[in-house]
């Protein structure tokens, strides 16, 4: 596994933004199983015969561009599947633009893909490439996917939130909000209500979690569009990180793959 933590100068946003890149790379059971066939690592190369899949994984309220490396497995899984994972810091900004403020979205659906694709070894096609999120991150890869549906193959949402935080809170906002651009409910009717081809998504929500029954309203407004939706309800879970673990794993088994990695199956590692 190479992990690149990179300290990138954004020429949307204007100032440095940190970025963590994982790509898959020869393991040590690898090494060893080499040496013990071959006597040496010969074998064993660092060039890339093909360029990897990506999944660009977003991070929830309050978090930055580290907290999936730090609570969950990715590492792990990326390795066993060998896809590349993309994690950025998006703050607080719900992966949008507003105005007078930050570009986020842009940043996200235009720059971040421009400069993981150029720099690394990862596909820029939309067959390979995927995105998802927890909370806050699950927001924004709706936001993302379903704006931009042609760009992905699969959208992710763990415990998403529909609504941005400085839009709720307060009954005059939030009813200035709700039905709007801002809306996850709203944004996905007008997606289907415009005729775009919608990636498949995978909703996944603890039943303990207080965004539970928005995630089931939204989990009716997909089926009710005929969209491709797996909806996973898990009980005994809330908005904790042991459930994003577990998802962001049991999404990568589930994502459809069509790139070259995936026809050798499960890595051992």
């Amino acid at each position: 596994m190479a992990v690149f933590q990179c300290n990138v100068i954004s020429y949307v946003l204007v100032r440095t933004v940190d970025i963590t890149v994982i790509i898959p790379s020869a393991t040590i059971p690898e090494t060893l199983a080499a040496m013990e066939e071959n006597g040496n690592t010969s074998a064993l190369s660092h060039a890339v015969k093909e360029e990897y899949p990506v999944l660009y994984l977003m991070h929830g309220m309050g978090n930055n561009h580290a907290q999936w490396r730090g609570y969950t497995n990715i590492e792990l899984f990326a390795e066993e599947h060998n896809i590349a994972v993309v994690m950025i810091s998006g703050e607080n900004k719900y992966y949008r633009d507003m105005d007078g403020e930050d570009r986020f979205f842009e940043f996200v659906s235009r720059e971040v893909p421009e400069f993981v694709t150029n720099y690394f070894p990862i596909s820029g096609a939309p067959e390979h490439s995927y995105i998802a999120g927890l909370s806050m991150g699950g927001y924004g890869a709706l936001l993302h996917g379903l704006t931009h549906p042609e760009r992905y193959a699969a959208i992710g949402s763990f415990s998403a939130t529909m609504l941005p935080a400085d839009t709720v809170n307060d009954s005059e906002r939030e009813e200035k909000y709700a039905q709007g651009p801002f809306d996850m409910i709203w944004l996905a009717k007008t997606a289907f209500r415009e005729g775009k081809k919608v990636a498949p998504l995978y909703i996944a929500c603890g039943e303990d979690d207080s965004l539970y029954e928005s995630n089931v309203e939204l989990m009716h407004v997909l089926r009710e569009h005929h969209a491709d939706v797996t909806w996973v309800s898990v009980p005994g879970f809330a908005h904790v990180w042991r459930f994003w673990n577990l998802q962001v794993e049991e999404f990568l088994k589930w994502i459809p793959r069509t790139d070259g990695y995936a026809e050798k199956g499960l890595r051992q590692i």
